[in-house]
């Protein structure tokens, strides 16, 4: 394991509210082997400021104008030197120390080169209020609406290389469409670790108001038909209603 290196990629913007705790989460890792990647979108508040107190601890640092969240993942992972390539967003910090070695581990001892793993998302008083439980992959379960939650998803770096990297074209989705060509469509048989590892803010860019969830449902559409899935217009409607039991 001493080998196994990983890569992890933090994007911000403007993110002086929350980069502190995201950093001191991975920067009090048990586990050891990574490099850690800082991808900021040239922010205008303190962020930029608060990462420089922890230079020791980050590998590089890019701070320059992109075009979103997933360009900006793009030039971490075009960085990365590690095995193994995950992310970690700013407005979100590991569940505990021992994340990365769980992560680690998993991938050593299943022999795979995609592990999932549990999320919590998180109100801002810290209370947990939907707890995300994609459970084991089984072929064909993206036709049903499943997907695994994206902060918790990481994958041998080669497969960027082999299957291509986030696609701009799908907005607020390209992580789900990733993870649809990944996995669905050239068959990477992924492995769930059964543990949460992200606490993950509540909200997100897809999640703003009315028209950006319509926007990202027509996002999601596109991306089914893209990667074959069966019953693009079933899947849709599926899809959001996975997540009525995570508030239970």
């Amino acid at each position: 394991m001493q080998d196994f290196k990983i890569s992890l990629i933090t994007v911000s913007f403007n993110a002086q509210n929350s980069i502190s705790r995201c950093i001191e989460s991975v920067i009090g890792q048990t586990f050891k082997n990574f490099e850690y990647i800082i991808i900021d979108g040239a922010s205008t508040d303190n962020t930029l400021d608060i990462i420089r107190a922890y230079t020791d601890n980050i590998a590089i640092l890019v701070s320059e104008p992109d075009k979103g969240i997933y360009d900006a993942i793009n030039k971490g992972i075009r960085i990365a030197t590690g095995d193994i390539i995950g992310v970690l967003h700013a407005d979100d910090f590991f569940a505990d120390s021992n994340a990365l070695a769980s992560i680690a581990e998993a991938f050593i001892q299943n022999d795979t080169k995609v592990v999932y793993a549990d999320l919590d998302y998180i109100s801002p008083e810290g209370e947990i209020i939907r707890k995300w439980r994609s459970g084991k992959y089984n072929t064909g379960k993206f036709n049903w609406g499943w997907m695994p939650p994206h902060p918790t998803f990481y994958c041998n770096r080669n497969l960027f290389n082999e299957y291509g990297f986030y696609s701009l074209e799908y907005g607020t989705a390209a992580d789900y469409e990733l993870m649809l060509r990944f996995i669905h469509q050239n068959k990477i048989n992924p492995f769930h670790l059964k543990k949460v590892i992200v606490k993950m803010k509540v909200g997100g860019a897809s999640n703003k108001n009315f028209t950006s969830r319509v926007k990202g449902l027509f996002f999601d559409f596109k991306a089914m038909r893209r990667n074959g899935i069966l019953l693009p217009i079933l899947t849709i409607v599926l899809k959001p209603t996975r997540k009525i039991i995570q508030y239970f």
